[in-house]
């Protein structure tokens, strides 16, 4: 069976806004297997056929977490999730209702408010959902040293030295290892720096989460970064009031 193709193309169809904000994906990772198969592929139909549109979560046994700027571009398309970790025209897609931020882009750089949820018409069978932190939980932990996993179908990129002409298409679930920038009020940056020991997200990996370290606890979702996709992921946290003001609407909270 044919693998689905990512999106670049549909995404310039659809928006040109959306380069601003990078729909991201796994850069110097590893492929995933079964390692996070509560992590999801967003995925439209457009003119006929399915595309991988962005990344997500599993949270709830119907709600799936994603960006906003991934619902608000696919307005008025039919969407669906898959789980498959390399996703073809055979794989199970589950239809879902889209649900973008009333908040989304009402905020300025600051806070963006770029959380979504899809919900599914049916639970996907056996997955175990992904925690979601406490309330400002990361505001409580010594991070300096601490490591994040990033996980999405975007982009690959595994070359240093090149600029956007090393992407290669993706498609397939990835992870990666990340080390800690800084922590504002809303964000979560986030190294993907090969040099340092770190990979990130690129294009294609947009409402992917990352989680703390080995656990099921998301920290943050891909929202944006650097261009190349070579030096900073900028995530927006999971943990705060924006975020969590949101979610409580879809599901119960920590």
């Amino acid at each position: 069976m044919t693998r689905l193709r990512l999106t670049l193309a549909l995404i310039l169809a659809i928006g040109a806004w959306l380069i601003a904000s990078p729909v991201n994906a796994i850069t110097f990772g590893h492929l995933d297997g079964n390692a996070h198969p509560n992590v999801g592929a967003m995925v439209v139909e457009f003119e006929g056929e399915k595309f991988i549109f962005c990344s997500g979560t599993l949270i709830a046994p119907r709600v799936f977490l994603t960006a906003s700027h991934c619902t608000a571009a696919a307005e008025g398309l039919p969407v669906f999730v898959t789980f498959d970790p390399a996703p073809d025209e055979s794989s199970t897609f589950i239809p879902g209702t889209a649900h973008t931020n009333p908040l989304f882009a009402s905020g300025g750089q600051s806070n963006t408010y770029d959380v979504a949820v899809i919900v599914l018409e049916t639970a996907p069978a056996g997955l175990t959902p992904a925690a979601l932190p406490t309330r400002n939980q990361l505001d409580g932990m010594n991070l300096k040293d601490q490591r994040f996993t990033a996980v999405g179908y975007g982009t690959v990129r595994e070359d240093k030295t090149k600029g956007p002409q090393s992407f290669q298409e993706g498609g397939e679930r990835r992870w990666v290892d990340q080390g800690f920038r800084s922590l504002t009020k809303s964000w979560l940056n986030l190294s993907m720096n090969p040099s340092t020991g770190s990979g990130g997200t690129c294009y294609g990996d947009s409402g992917g989460p990352h989680f703390i370290g080995q656990t099921s606890v998301i920290a943050a979702i891909t929202v944006t970064g650097d261009f190349p996709c070579r030096a900073t992921d900028v995530d927006y946290r999971m943990d705060t009031d924006s975020a969590r003001d949101f979610l409580a609407g879809f599901v119960t909270l920590p």
